[in-house]
Parts: C-alpha cells; sequence; structure tokens
C-alpha cells in the first residue's frame, strides 16, 4: 500500500545564497594550506604512531625503505635502556652517551650514566628527534651509546702475531655467519683456547659490531679481527705460508677429535649453521671434520661448534 501523504504543502528550495566573496576575502593573505609533515603536531603523531607499530609487530616497517646505509666505517648508536647499560657493563668501547631532555629516569639511566663518568664517555643530552635519526629509528627510550668503528687487523698480522709470541699460529675463520652474537660467541672460545685471531670475509659476514661485543663478553678487546677481501685467497695464502685448514662440516669421515693437524700451525674454518662451508672454501681445505653428535640433532650453532673444535684443537696441542 501507498504511503500516504502528510498533508502538508512542500517546501519549494530556492538557489543557494552565495557568500558574496565573504569567505574568498577571509582566507586573503594566508597562502596555500601547509602540507601535514610541516605541521607542528605532526613529528609527535608521527612518532607515536611509529612506537606503536613497532610495540604491536616486534620491529619497524618492512615495507620502509632506509634513506641511505650505514658505512663500516662509520660509527654505530645503540638504543634501549637494556642494550646500553648491557653494553656499558661488558666493558663495550663507546665514545658517547646520548641522553634524551627531560627524560624520565630510572636505575637503568642513572647506572649508565655513572659507568660512562667513570669510564670517561662523554655525556651528550640531544632533542629526541636527534636520537631518532641517530639510533635510525629504533625504539631508543631515550638513550643511546655511540659505538666507534672497529679497526680491522691485516690477515698477515694474525700470522705475525702468533710467531712473535714463539706460538705454533692458530687462527678461526668464519664463512658464512652473519650473525655478529655469533660471531662474539667465537671471539669468547677463541680467546679461551688460545687462538690468536678470527678472519671474517668483508661481504657477506657479521663484522665487529655493538651485539658481537657484548656476546664476546670482551673478549674482542685483545682478541683482533682480521677482514679478508676474498675468503678463498686468503686460505690459500695461508696454506703457502705453511698453515694448514682445516673445515668444519657434518658430512665429514673424520671426527675432529682425529685431526693430526691439530698440533700443526691451523686455520678452522667454521661454516654458517644452515648452509655449512661453501664449494671454494670447502675445496681450499687441507681436511674437512665433523663434531660427532646425536642424529636427532641436525647441526650445532656456530658459536658452539667452534667452541668443541677449539677444545679438541687445545687438548692435542696440550698432549
Amino acid at each position: 500500500m501507498a504511503g500516504r501523504a502528510s498533508g502538508k504543502p512542500s517546501k519549494k528550495q530556492g538557489p543557494a545564497k552565495g557568500s558574496g566573496g565573504k569567505v574568498r576575502r577571509s582566507l586573503e593573505g594566508r597562502g596555500a594550506t601547509p602540507p601535514a609533515e610541516m605541521r607542528h603536531w605532526y613529528k609527535d603523531k608521527a612518532r607515536a604512531e611509529r612506537i606503536e607499530r613497532e610495540s604491536r609487530g616486534g620491529g619497524a616497517s618492512s615495507s620502509r625503505t632506509p634513506s641511505r646505509t650505514r658505512r663500516d666505517d662509520a660509527p654505530e648508536v645503540i638504543g634501549g635502556r637494556n642494550p646500553v647499560v648491557e653494553a656499558l657493563r661488558a666493558g663495550v668501547p663507546a665514545s658517547a652517551l646520548y641522553v634524551a631532555q627531560r627524560i624520565d629516569s630510572d636505575d637503568r639511566v642513572r647506572e649508565a650514566i655513572k659507568i660512562a663518568a667513570d669510564r670517561g664517555i662523554a655525556l651528550l643530552e640531544v632533542g629526541r628527534d636527534r636520537l631518532d635519526r641517530l639510533t635510525e629509528s629504533t625504539v631508543h627510550q631515550g638513550v643511546g651509546l655511540q659505538i666507534p668503528p672497529y679497526e680491522y687487523a691485516h690477515p698477515e698480522q694474525l700470522v705475525e702475531l702468533a710467531r712473535d709470541a714463539a706460538e705454533v699460529p692458530l687462527i678461526v675463520a668464519l664463512d658464512g655467519v652473519t650473525d655478529p652474537r655469533n660471531l662474539g660467541a667465537i671471539a669468547r672460545s677463541a680467546t679461551a683456547f688460545g687462538a690468536h685471531g678470527l678472519l671474517v670475509p668483508s661481504r657477506r659476514s657479521a663484522g665487529v659490531s655493538a651485539g658481537a661485543w657484548k656476546t664476546s663478553a670482551g673478549t674482542l678487546a685483545t682478541l683482533p679481527v682480521a677482514r679478508a677481501s676474498n675468503l678463498t685467497q686468503t686460505l690459500q695464502t695461508y696454506r703457502e705460508e705453511g698453515l694448514f685448514v682445516v673445515g668444519l662440516d657434518g658430512t665429514a669421515t673424520v671426527d675432529i677429535a682425529d685431526v693430526e693437524l691439530a698440533s700443526e700451525p691451523l686455520v678452522v674454518v667454521v661454516g654458517s649453521e644452515g648452509k655449512g662451508l661453501s664449494r671454494l672454501v670447502r675445496e681450499s681445505c687441507d681436511q674437512i671434520a665433523r663434531i660427532p653428535m646425536n642424529a636427532a640433532a641436525e647441526s650445532l650453532n656456530a658459536g658452539v661448534a667452534a667452541g668443541i673444535a677449539l677444545y679438541e684443537v687445545a687438548r692435542h696441542r696440550r698432549r
């Protein structure tokens, strides 16, 4: 059934009245509307959204491409109250401690400032915008620690160091180890078992970063790390100088405990946990050895594998 009419006459809409130029005149002299990034509230809002996004997803958005890549010779700034305090406790070399203005201080901040003052590390109060840039927009919680670039040794210096000490050279080379925490753990084992240095490739490999410093428990302060532009060629150079090269690989038929070369001038090569040794590096080895283990474990962490192998080398040399 059709609806009934209300009985009231409909109002006829007439033409809309104009403003007579009143609105246009009120905008004269104000210029174009500024974009969002130029408004006073934009930075605070963007920072709050970033922190909320990272707290939900555990990190920065992967879709954002960094505007630049940090050079190897550039200082590194680590952010976060726990990471900064842990790095200072571990004796990681640092050149400056950045603290945000009007920071809400707690025990971690006070401890970081005290350690920095005791070690003569520069204490700088900066704005949060600058701290955002220094830490590359990570969640820094108002503190950042600047780590100077690490000075790598030349591969030849590792051999010279052993010979100057009248000791049988022992060098640990890393092939495809990309986690700096593994590098730090290997440095700790290498120091414990008398190695004379680490050799890492200059590309596609972990370097001496803040993460490596913390895991090494300060041993990187005394153990030199050399970089090789070509790991295969450097291993060949070591062989020409009288060193033997033993690679660790789970597919080998010889146990590391049975390697008689352990008492000779030696380079122990540790591969990545997933891929192991690369083909060219494997072909450069005088012998491939394995660490015997239960079949339920497919592989060992690179740091653990290096520690076991170096223990066996040290045991051979004590005979």
